[in-house]
């Protein structure tokens, strides 16, 4: 007999996970279901959530997405498939989806029933994406319409419908541009090399071959070469008695091979200068481009520098705890501020009607026609010439929004002002999520005090000078944005373990938090940062400026206020913080924090501009 908490999906879970690592050829694969977007790391694999309903087209996104990341596993060599990849954005995303498709419909041939799962992961991602409906090439991108391309003839499979649509739209420049080296596909499909080369001529034929970088087939000759001269003639003397045997045996003959030799070097000296001379006479603006120079740390400070990032972590917070001890964190943190938790209610009501009241319809007066106002008939009584008032309903405009509280998880937040940032964020997620906005939960902290294993490389590495940051970061998802409020609940707990709270390093945080708030559909979007002090590292601070980390943070700050993508609001705890931000508002005591989030957030959604730059009491940062 099932319990409660039995979950009918579980079985189906545990057998898509089996089947998954057997499809994979890998029993080692982690496979995990969250409503986060699927994805896939070197030894892990994030698959659609089957919700206890177990629709139908939750099964099969769920199985189509198992069986497109399993072939990929299967049929792609990392080694080589980094090898061939290309430089520039749009050719490694063509490049990408090429490759995917080919492992895709190579599954599909020795395994037929992963064709039409992926079918189904198909139709699901073009619905999504509205491409259905797109009618002219801005509305789909030409990399899908490749991948799709590729999956067709290679599978001979009609696609579903809205990829069909995609296919159409960028049929005619794909077969007049790349249809003849697309006729060799066949040739190609399971030795990925040659598919690799295939995939980067097709790019080079879409008129995208300036973002391929050097042919790494060209380099490997090279070094090929390289290692020949190395182990050649001079390494053994073999063949240097081998030309005085043949002089001897033969002077006429050894003078003309000497004069050979030199005219040949003649010949590729001529070759070299005129090579040479085309150089010089390339006309302007068309020089030979330089390797692209690698991309920066930071987009906000291009000459910020990172010793070592290799041991950074970003995770969810349900991966840090077991589940029965962010259960018992989390009964912790209600007991512990169960005095806090009504006032925090009647704010978080306070937030959701003044929402309500944006959303509701309201009215337009005193028109010509609609209907009829009885509010006005006393008019018309008391004066019959008066004409008659009409009015009509209206909706007022209420963005589509999405809001990010970034919470600093330092050491000196340990107490109560960790907990009642924590239980504020729950109840604001939990109240926006009512009022249809989407709320994200981000912490960031270090994984160590003092630097842990990036001081440790750096201290066997030679010491290097200002090495730039000097710790490992550990960013924290205790709810993401499409995470329904209820089921990351405990998470928030995770913030009263012993030993989770150590040092800050804000600049990068931000940037973290604006990167995942950027990628978003929403067309507003808000994020709000709670700090008690400025970043602090003592293992970065002490081998760089003494400023190096503030200076990073302001820069990432004037980025975020300079692209205004993102509306940024900070609240300083014991803290001046309107000295880095433009909003910012700072409280002494901690019992005021509830109080401030939800105010400053019922301000942010406030319709009258100058309510909302009266009760923000916006400064300019010095």
């Amino acid at each position: 007999m099932n319990t409660k908490n039995d979950n009918p999906a579980d079985p189906f879970k545990k057998a898509l996970s089996e089947a998954t690592r057997v499809l994979a050829d890998d029993p080692d694969l982690a496979v995990s279901f969250s409503v986060d977007p699927p994805g896939q790391t070197a030894d892990a694999v994030r698959l659609p959530q089957v919700s206890r309903r177990m629709s139908r087209d939750e099964v099969l996104l769920a199985r189509g997405t198992a069986d497109a990341f399993a072939m990929q596993r299967k049929y792609r060599d990392p080694a080589t498939f980094a090898r061939y990849q290309p430089q520039g954005e749009l050719a490694r995303a063509i490049y990408d989806a090429m490759d995917a498709a080919r492992c895709e419909a190579l599954g599909a041939r020795e395994m037929p029933g992963t064709a039409g799962n992926i079918d189904a992961k198909i139709a699901d991602e073009v619905a999504r994406k509205g491409y259905d409906q797109a009618r002219d090439r801005s509305q789909v991108p030409l990399p899908d319409a490749a991948g799709y391309l590729v999956r067709q003839l290679a599978t001979g499979r009609d696609l579903p419908e809205g990829a069909e649509n995609v296919l159409q739209i960028w049929r005619e420049f794909l077969d007049k541009n790349a249809g003849e080296t697309l006729g060799n596909l066949d040739e190609t499909l399971a030795d990925q090399a040659a598919f690799a080369r295939l995939a980067r001529q097709v790019i080079e034929d879409l008129g995208y071959g300036d973002q391929l970088g050097d042919d790494p087939d060209q380099e490997e000759d090279q070094d090929d070469e390289a290692e020949a001269d190395e182990e050649g003639p001079d390494s053994t003397g073999e063949q240097d008695q081998d030309d005085t045997e043949e002089a001897d045996a033969d002077p006429e003959q050894s003078q003309e091979d000497s004069q050979d030799e030199a005219q040949a070097e003649v010949t590729l000296d001529d070759a070299d200068d005129s090579e040479m001379g085309d150089e010089t006479e390339l006309p302007e603006g068309e020089a030979p481009m330089d390797p692209p120079a690698p991309m920066p740390v930071s987009e906000a400070d291009p000459d910020y520098r990172v010793y070592q990032d290799a041991h950074d972590e970003e995770i969810k917070a349900e991966d840090l705890a077991e589940p029965a001890e962010l259960e018992r964190l989390r009964a912790y943190l209600d007991q512990q501020l169960e005095p806090l938790k009504g006032a925090v209610g009647r704010l978080a009501n306070k937030l959701m009607r003044r929402l309500q009241a944006q959303q509701n319809r309201s009215w337009e007066f005193d028109l010509e026609e609609g209907i009829l106002d009885a509010g006005r008939l006393a008019r018309v009584v008391a004066n019959p010439t008066t004409p008659l008032s009409f009015k009509q309903e209206k909706d007022t405009e209420f963005k589509d929004t999405v809001v990010t509280l970034l919470l600093d998880n330092s050491g000196s937040m340990r107490g109560r002002p960790i907990s009642i940032a924590a239980i504020c964020a729950d109840v604001l997620a939990r109240t926006l999520e009512r009022c249809d906005v989407k709320v994200e939960i981000l912490g960031f902290t270090t994984r160590a005090w003092k630097g842990g294993q990036s001081r440790e490389e750096w201290l066997s590495g030679g010491r290097e000078q200002q090495p730039g940051r000097l710790n490992d970061l550990r960013h924290i998802i205790y709810k993401a944005a499409d995470a329904p409020w209820r089921r990351t609940r405990p998470n928030l707990g995770l913030m009263m373990k012993e030993g989770l709270l150590k040092e800050n390093i804000d600049g990068e945080a931000l940037e973290w938090a604006h990167r995942r708030l950027v990628v978003r559909n929403e067309a507003r979007k808000i994020m709000m940062v709670i700090s008690d002090g400025a970043p602090v590292d003592d293992s970065t601070l002490s081998v760089n400026p003494a400023n190096y980390l503030e200076k990073h943070l302001r820069d990432v700050i004037a980025m975020i206020e300079r692209r205004k993508q993102v509306e940024l609001l900070a609240i300083g705890i014991g803290h001046d913080v309107t000295r880095y931000y433009e909003r910012a508002v700072t409280i002494t005591d901690v019992e005021q924090l509830a109080g401030v989030m939800t105010e400053q957030l019922a301000v942010l959604f406030d319709a009258d501009p100058r309510a909302r730059a009266r009760v923000l009491g916006i400064r300019k940062a010095s």
